[in-house]
């Protein structure tokens, strides 16, 4: 008797892969995505969307939905009832994504139409990207031990339940520490998960294979990406809410070793939307740059590597200077946070950036701000836009605020006229604040201290500099920071404001070294100077400084 039902076992088994291979073709012949109903999650919300009666006589059912996109599974696109369901979504607003299953999806999909009646109550097998859910689920977290909790007792529910819940609890945990992406990576033995907090990869938690193929089905869905490409990389995006707030997750899949791997973008608003008075730049300099933005033409240019916060200061500075009597236009790659009252436009294959600065000219913008000037016909646009009436923000990649007078130069711009275009360098790179919960105090010695006097000694206006600079703070770690000892970040910075020595100096095309040495004769501190000063303030540790800065003098 055992082995007939094993006999019949295989055979059903062998139907079946017929069935999903035969599935999988016909795809191909309509042009339309392949999938397997029974590998990933069916959204209840989805499914009221079409009668049961209608879908089985279409043989069609919807299994997910995000907003006004509905993702629709169906046995044939000629099916002679398809179009009527079709109509009735579309009269909805709904914007329909059809995949080809098999007879055996089908019905797996048909059968959640018993669970419709309780689905509201039960939550089973949905993932309801709601303001409240995830305003609730934020609530339950106090940190990355709490998440890591919830994943693990979230990896002991039933399927359908465990899909749902799984990417409620990671886009929830990540919200609620404000983490700026988040990893998921298939390793050897299991699946690993990690949040980017205050610039800084921390694991979180792991999970089992089965459920990370679920959840990036889930994924997969939501961001818009082909199901069935497993062999190259993915990108895509989907929003959620948040109260009144937007929050966009932008979506990377690249092929591994042992699965797909993840990276999900948390762009959230309120995480870039700091003030300028609280950028972190020391008073003089803070000064003297909002004089020069607030002039209605010249030029700001922020320079260093890609993370130092260049995005978050030219957003603090547009903020500064908005209002309704002007017009700012932006060209980004992407348009990562949306700004009130200011006409940003994204960057495309046949929409590139001198093509948009050009477009944006001709719209009357008193600020134009550019994402980054990256090739000679965007540099020379833009300064003949500083000198004819226009201030533009834009950014760099140098090292140092120096260096951006050289590579201006490498562009063939015209250095004589570089100074009667650009008002403002910034340089500037991110360090983690300490927790103030537990901050620990201790004498500054050794080489620590021999090292700060030395940059100490080189600081021209000694009124920054705090009067009991004999001790120090070090990073301890609590429940507040994650035990990190670390908890937001600061901008540490240096600047060059073009005045009329900078102009002449500048247009005999000086070395980047001849540049810094006579900014050093102005009160304005260089980076490893700010850095220091904020060292002895007691907001950052050296060791976090000298992890993105070499303040050896």
């Amino acid at each position: 008797m055992d082995i007939q039902d094993d006999a019949t076992r295989d055979l059903e088994d062998l139907k079946r892969r017929e069935e999903e291979e035969l599935a999988s073709l016909l795809s191909q012949k309509y042009g339309i995505e392949y999938i397997d109903l029974t590998r990933v999650s069916i959204n209840t919300d989805a499914l009221r969307l079409v009668s049961e009666e209608k879908a089985r006589g279409a043989e069609c059912a919807a299994f997910d939905v995000v907003g006004k996109r509905v993702s629709l599974a169906v046995r044939s696109p000629q099916h002679p009832k398809l179009p009527s369901v079709l109509k009735d979504l579309e009269e909805n607003h709904y914007e329909v994504r059809q995949f080809m299953v098999s007879r055996a999806s089908l019905s797996r999909a048909w059968e959640r139409y018993a669970d419709l009646s309780f689905a509201i109550e039960s939550k089973s097998g949905v993932f309801d990207i709601s303001s409240e859910e995830l305003k609730k689920t934020i609530e339950e977290f106090d940190g990355v031990p709490s998440i890591a909790k919830a994943i693990e007792e979230v990896s002991l529910l039933k399927k359908a339940f465990r899909i749902s819940r799984i990417l409620e609890v990671v886009l929830g945990g990540a919200l609620s520490i404000n983490a700026s992406d988040v990893h998921i990576e298939p390793e050897e033995e299991s699946v690993r998960l990690r949040f980017r907090l205050d610039g800084v990869l921390q694991d979180v938690a792991t999970f089992d294979a089965e459920t990370h193929t679920l959840l990036l089905s889930r994924l997969k869905l939501l961001s818009g990406l082909l199901l069935n490409i497993h062999d190259r990389s993915q990108d895509g995006r989907f929003s959620i809410e948040l109260g009144e707030t937007e929050i966009e997750i932008r979506t990377s899949v690249i092929p591994g070793t042992y699965g797909e791997s993840v990276v999900m973008r948390v762009l959230n608003p309120e995480a870039i939307a700091v003030p300028f008075s609280e950028l972190g730049m020391e008073p003089m300099l803070e000064k003297l740059v909002k004089e020069e933005i607030t002039k209605p033409n010249g030029m700001l240019l922020t320079t260093g590597p890609t993370g130092s916060g260049k995005t978050t200061t030219l957003y603090a500075c547009l903020r500064e200077i908005h209002s309704p009597q002007i017009k700012i236009i932006t060209i980004e790659d992407p348009v990562e946070y949306h700004l009130k009252g200011v006409v940003q436009t994204q960057v495309e294959k046949n929409y590139t950036f001198i093509g948009a600065l050009r477009s944006a000219l001709r719209q009357d913008p008193d600020v134009i701000m550019i994402g980054e000037i990256r090739e000679a016909d965007v540099a020379r646009t833009a300064i003949d836009a500083a000198l004819t009436g226009h201030f533009v923000f834009s950014t760099l990649h140098t090292n140092n605020a120096a260096g951006a007078f050289p590579r201006l130069a490498d562009f063939d711009i015209d250095l004589k006229v570089v100074g009667s275009a650009v008002s403002v360098v910034l340089a500037q790179r991110l360090v983690r604040k300490l927790c103030p919960k537990c901050r620990k105090e201790t004498p500054l010695e050794g080489e620590k201290k021999t090292l700060i006097e030395k940059v100490v000694a080189g600081i021209r206006n000694k009124d920054v500099i705090p009067q009991n600079s004999s001790v120090v703070f070090e990073p301890v770690g609590c429940e507040a920071c994650n035990m990190t000892g670390y908890k937001g970040r600061i901008g540490v910075f240096e600047g060059i404001v073009v005045d009329s020595e900078i102009d002449a100096f500048v247009r005999n095309n000086p070395s980047e070294n001849d540049i810094q040495e006579i900014q050093k004769k102005r009160d304005i501190l260089t980076m490893p100077e700010d850095g220091v000063v904020k060292i002895l303030n007691g907001i950052t540790s050296l060791e976090e400084v000298e992890r993105v800065i070499d303040i050896a003098p």
